[in-house]
C-alpha cells in the first residue's frame, strides 16, 4: 500500500516544522549577533556552517532508515533534538550579551545538536516519501511537501517578526520556545501510525554502509546530479546569512522588520514553487530543465537588483526585490526537488534512503560553505569598502554561480518536452 495524498499532506507538515525551527536558527538568530551584538557576520557563519557540516552524516541516517526501518522513529528523535537544539541556540545568544564565551560554547553545543536533527529527521522523512509513494505521485509528492516547508518559514519568519518588537532577550526565548514546542507535537501528531500502514521498505539491506555508498555514487545519474546540487546550492545560500544584517546595515531595517523580510523571500518561493507546479501539472508547461534554467537565471537578475538598490540605501524597495529573488528560487527549487525525488527510486532498489542522503549531504556541504563564503566575504569586504558596495559585491558574485548553474542544467538535464515537471519519471531521463 502506497501513500494517499492526504497522508502526503501529513508528512509535508513535518517539512513544515522542520523549516519553521530552522528559519530561527539561520535567519533571526545571526541577525542579533551581527547587528544587536555587533559580532562579525563570519561567526554566525560558522555556526550555520557547523551544522550544515554535522549533515554529512545524512547517508549514514538514510542507511540506517534503509537496513533497520522503522523510519517514523528516526524521523520523531531528529525532530526532538532539533527542537532541543533550537531552543538552546537562542539562550546561547542571550549569553552572549553576559559571557561571549560561555554563549559561544552554549551555542557551538546547540548548532551541533540541529544538525544531528535535521540529518536524522529530514533525511528518514524523504527516504520514507521516496519508498511509499507511488511512482507517478513522487514529483508531486515532492513538490506538496516543500511548498508546505516554505509556507511554514515563511509563516513563522512573519510572525515572529512581529513578536520580536520591540526586541528583548526574554521576548526572543519566549518566542522561539513558542516555535519549537508547536513543531516537536505537530511532528508527532504528523507521523503517527503512518508506516505501519505503508510499505516503505521494499526489502531488508545487509550490505555495509561503505558499500551501499559506493554503489550509488557509481550510478552515473546520481554522481552527476549530485555535482548540480552542491553548485547549485552554493549559489542558493550564499546569501542566506548575509541578507538580513545587510538590511538592517543597509537599510535601517529592525529586527523585527529584517526577520519578516526572510518571511516574504520565503514567502516569494511559495509563490513560484506554485506557480511551477500549476504549469507543470494542470498545463503540462514546461520541462524540469526548463525551469531549472529559468530559475537560475531569474535568481541572478533579482540578486543584481538587489545589489544595485544597496547604492540607494533607506527607502529603496528592497522588499519588492527579495520577493522578486524569492520567487525564481522557487521555480529552480521545485524542479530540482521533482528530480530529485523522480531519481530516488531508480537504480538498485532499497537505497533511497542513501541516495537522499548523499544528496542532502551534498546540500548540507553546500549550504555550509556558501553561507559561510558569503559571510566571509561580506566581512573581508567590509574593511575595503562601505557597507553597500561590500554586500552587493557578495551578490554579484553569487548571481555568477547561478548562471555556472544554469549552463550546468543545459548540459546534464533532459530537454524532451514530455519530461514534464512534475509527470512521471521518462525511462533514460
Amino acid at each position: 500500500m502506497t501513500l494517499s495524498w492526504f497522508q502526503i499532506v501529513r508528512l509535508g507538515l513535518v517539512q513544515m516544522s522542520l523549516g519553521a525551527i530552522v528559519v530561527l536558527m539561520t535567519s533571526t538568530l545571526n541577525r542579533l549577533m551581527v547587528v544587536e551584538l555587533a559580532l562579525p557576520a563570519i561567526l554566525p557563519g560558522f555556526l550555520v556552517a557547523l551544522h550544515y557540516g554535522i549533515q554529512l552524516t545524512r547517508p549514514q541516517w538514510g542507511y540506517m532508515s534503509d537496513t533497520l526501518g522503522r523510519r517514523t522513529r528516526w524521523i520523531i528523535g531528529g525532530m526532538g533534538l532539533l527542537a532541543l537544539g533550537g531552543l538552546s541556540a537562542a539562550w546561547g545568544v542571550v549569553l552572549m550579551e553576559e559571557s561571549f564565551a560561555l554563549g559561544l560554547g552554549v551555542s557551538i553545543l546547540a548548532y551541533a545538536i540541529i544538525g544531528i536533527g535535521v540529518g536524522a529527521s529530514g533525511t528518514s522523512l524523504l527516504a520514507l516519501l521516496a519508498t511509499a509513494t507511488a511512482p507517478r505521485r513522487r514529483p508531486a509528492a515532492a513538490t506538496i511537501t516543500w511548498l508546505m516547508m516554505i509556507f511554514g518559514i515563511a509563516v513563522t519568519a512573519g510572525v515572529s517578526g512581529q513578536f520580536l518588537d520591540p526586541y528583548t532577550p526574554l521576548r526572543l526565548m519566549e518566542v522561539v520556545a513558542v516555535v519549537t514546542a508547536l513543531a516537536f507535537g505537530v511532528t508527532c501528531l504528523a507521523v503517527r501510525g503512518i508506516e505501519r500502514r505503508v510499505v516503505s521498505r521494499p526489502e531488508a539491506e545487509s550490505a555495509p554502509f561503505l558499500e551501499g555508498l559506493r554503489e550509488v555514487w557509481a550510478e552515473p545519474r546520481a554522481r552527476m546530479f549530485t555535482i548540480f546540487v552542491f553548485l547549485s546550492m552554493t549559489a542558493y545560500f550564499m546569501q542566506e546569512l548575509i541578507l538580513e544584517p545587510y538590511s538592517g546595515l543597509v537599510f535601517g531595517f529592525t529586527p523585527g522588520q529584517s526577520t519578516s523580510l526572510s518571511g516574504a523571500q520565503n514567502g516569494g518561493v511559495f509563490l513560484g514553487m506554485v506557480l511551477v507546479g500549476v504549469a507543470g501539472t494542470a498545463l503540462r508547461i514546461g520541462t524540469l530543465r526548463q525551469w531549472v534554467i529559468a530559475g537560475c537565471v531569474g535568481s541572478a537578475g533579482a540578486l543584481v537588483l538587489i545589489s544595485t538598490l544597496g547604492q540607494m540605501g533607506p527607502g529603496a524597495p528592497l522588499v519588492p526585490a527579495v520577493v522578486l529573488m524569492g520567487f525564481f528560487n522557487g521555480m529552480f527549487a521545485v524542479a530540482a526537488i521533482g528530480s530529485m525525488m523522480a531519481l530516488a527510486g531508480e537504480g538498485r532498489e532499497a537505497r533511497e534512503g542513501t541516495r537522499m542522503g548523499l544528496w542532502g549531504a551534498a546540500q548540507a556541504i553546500a549550504a555550509g560553505f556558501g553561507g559561510l563564503v558569503g559571510a566571509g566575504l561580506a566581512d573581508a569586504m567590509r574593511t575595503v569598502m562601505s557597507d553597500p558596495s561590500a554586500f552587493g559585491t557578495v551578490f554579484i558574485l553569487e548571481a555568477i554561480l547561478y548562471i555556472a548553474s544554469a549552463f550546468m542544467a543545459v548540459r546534464i538535464m533532459d530537454r524532451r518536452p514530455q519530461a514534464s515537471a512534475f509527470g512521471a519519471a521518462v525511462p533514460g531521463e
